[in-house]
C-alpha cells in the first residue's frame, strides 16, 4: 500500500511538491476524485502515470494549474469561450479542450493537437499547483476501473498519497471541446449543459472524434467495479431473480435497495463511487442499479453508469 500522509501534516504539501519536482508520482485530492499526478511538463513522469495505471497511450490525460495565465500558456490560440467558462467555473470541475502549445509533450495530449486543462477547487491541490508546477492528473486507479474519492481507494504505486478527505463532487470533470463550433461537450460531468449553454449559447453533444481522442473520459468501457453491473428499471425484479439464482448482489437504488442514494443528482454524484468500492470490497459477484432520471441533471451519473456496465 502507498505511503499516506494527511494534508495538514506539517511538510505534507512541501513533500508532495518535491516529490513531483523529482519526476515522481503523487496522489492528490481534488473536489472530483482523487487524481494520480505528475509534472505535466516532464514526458518521463507523464510515462510513469501510463504505466501504473495500465491506461492505454491513446488516451490523453488533463492538465491541471493554478491560474487562468497558466492555462492560457498551454495553448497555442486561448479562445474568448475559455475566458468565459474559466470566469464561469474555475476553479472548478470544467475543463476546457484548447488547441495546445507546441511545448506540451505527446504524451500529456495522445499526440493530439489539442489539450485539456482545467483549476480545480480543492484546496489541497491548489496548495500544490501554486508551487508553479502543471499537473497531468488523471484518476487515480487502475484504468477503466471506478476512480478513489478517498485516499483509501487508492492503491497504486505512488510515492506518496496526501489525504485531504473524501471528494465533494464524486465523478470526473465535465469536458467541452472548445475547438468546434458550436463547442462540443465531450464528457458529461456535475456542470449541465444548461449551466453551459448560459455561458456559451448552444453547445453540440456527444465524443466525435477522430483516431486521437481529443479528452479523457471517452472510453467505452470505463469506471468499472469488479463485479458485473446492471443498470435497471426493474431493478427489483431483477435482484430477486439473481438472488433466487444464488447469485451474490450489491443493490443501488433510491428506496427498498440495499444502498439507497438521494433523489439529487449532485447528492448522488458525490456518493456513487465510494458505494461501488464498498460492495466490490464485499466482495458482490453483481451490481443492480435503478435506472436514474432521464433529466439532464443527471447526465453524468447516466455517462458513468452506462460505461461502467459495459
Amino acid at each position: 500500500m502507498p505511503r499516506v500522509l494527511p494534508a495538514e501534516a506539517p511538510g505534507a504539501i512541501a513533500e508532495a511538491i518535491m516529490i513531483l519536482r523529482a519526476g515522481g508520482l503523487v496522489a492528490i485530492p481534488t473536489e472530483t476524485v482523487y487524481g494520480l499526478a505528475a509534472h505535466a511538463l516532464d514526458p518521463a513522469a507523464v510515462a510513469k502515470i501510463f504505466a501504473a495505471k495500465g491506461r492505454p497511450a491513446t488516451n490523453p490525460l488533463i492538465v491541471h494549474v493554478a491560474t487562468v495565465e497558466q492555462a492560457r500558456a498551454l495553448s497555442s490560440a486561448w479562445p474568448a469561450r475559455a475566458d468565459a467558462l474559466a470566469a464561469a467555473f474555475w476553479p472548478g470541475p470544467v475543463t476546457v479542450v484548447v488547441p495546445r502549445a507546441a511545448h506540451v509533450p505527446d504524451v500529456v495530449t495522445a499526440g493530439g493537437d489539442t489539450v485539456a486543462i482545467r483549476i480545480p477547487a480543492h484546496p489541497v491541490a491548489l496548495a500544490i499547483l501554486r508551487s508553479g508546477l502543471p499537473l497531468a492528473a488523471p484518476s487515480a486507479n487502475r484504468s477503466n476501473a471506478i476512480s478513489p474519492t478517498t485516499a483509501a481507494h487508492v492503491t497504486l504505486d505512488v510515492e506518496l498519497v496526501i489525504d485531504g478527505g473524501p471528494t465533494a463532487a464524486g465523478i470526473e470533470s465535465t469536458v467541452v471541446h472548445l475547438g468546434e463550433d458550436p463547442p462540443r461537450l465531450l464528457r458529461p460531468g456535475v456542470i449541465t449543459p444548461a449551466q453551459l449553454e448560459a455561458v456559451l449559447g448552444p453547445i453540440a453533444r456527444g465524443g466525435q472524434h477522430d483516431a486521437v481522442l481529443p479528452s479523457p473520459g471517452m472510453m467505452e468501457r470505463h469506471y468499472a467495479p469488479r463485479a458485473v453491473l446492471e443498470v435497471r428499471d426493474d431493478d427489483a425484479a431483477r435482484v430477486a431473480e439473481l438472488r433466487a439464482a444464488g447469485v451474490s448482489v450489491g443493490w443501488i437504488g433510491f428506496a427498498g435497495a440495499d444502498v439507497n442514494l438521494p433523489r439529487d443528482a449532485r447528492a448522488y454524484a458525490s456518493r456513487l463511487y465510494a458505494v461501488l468500492h464498498d460492495l466490490d470490497a464485499a466482495g458482490v459477484e453483481r451490481i443492480v442499479v435503478a435506472t436514474p432520471p432521464a433529466s439532464d441533471e443527471w447526465l453524468g451519473v447516466r455517462d458513468r453508469l452506462t460505461r461502467a456496465s459495459r
